[in-house]
């Protein structure tokens, strides 16, 4: 497994899924993780977002805008010890099923969004996988 650590915030992967980190000027920055087929994680720091709830409901909000016909769940659950508030989503693309779960937690820096993807053609091999890595994450209180 890889680490990666940042803001306080560390998350473990495998070690044969790619991570990309993209940074912003603001402070903010997003980490792309994809495995070797369509599963994919997004981590971002969002410290221009006013509070967790806010992030999650944006963040569907810019789904809505791509997949009308999409299906959303309120969720909150704990992640890391952090309370955790988003969405458990369902739609269709190019007639695949996709699962899509957005999870938003406050952080040192600020509102994190954490957003797991998987198409129906992986998500038995993936979706184990992508419960691993949220359930991975630990934040710095302080």
């Amino acid at each position: 497994m890889n680490e990666f650590s940042r803001d306080g915030i560390v998350f473990r992967y495998p070690t044969n899924w790619s991570l990309e980190v993209d940074e912003a000027t603001d402070g903010s920055w997003t980490v792309s993780l994809t495995s070797p087929a369509t599963a994919f994680v997004l981590v971002s720091l969002r410290p221009d977002a006013r509070e967790p709830a806010d992030l999650a409901d944006q963040t569907l909000q810019a789904l809505k805008s791509d997949y009308q016909e999409l299906d959303a769940e309120n969720r909150v659950e704990t992640i890391g010890g952090q309370m955790a508030i988003g969405h458990d989503i369902d739609f269709l693309t190019l007639d695949t099923a996709i699962t899509c779960r957005t999870r938003c937690v406050e952080s040192l820096g600020g509102p994190l969004l954490i957003l797991t993807q998987v198409s129906e053609y992986d998500r038995e091999q993936h979706d184990p996988v992508l419960r691993a890595i949220v359930a991975s994450f630990q934040f710095e209180t302080e």
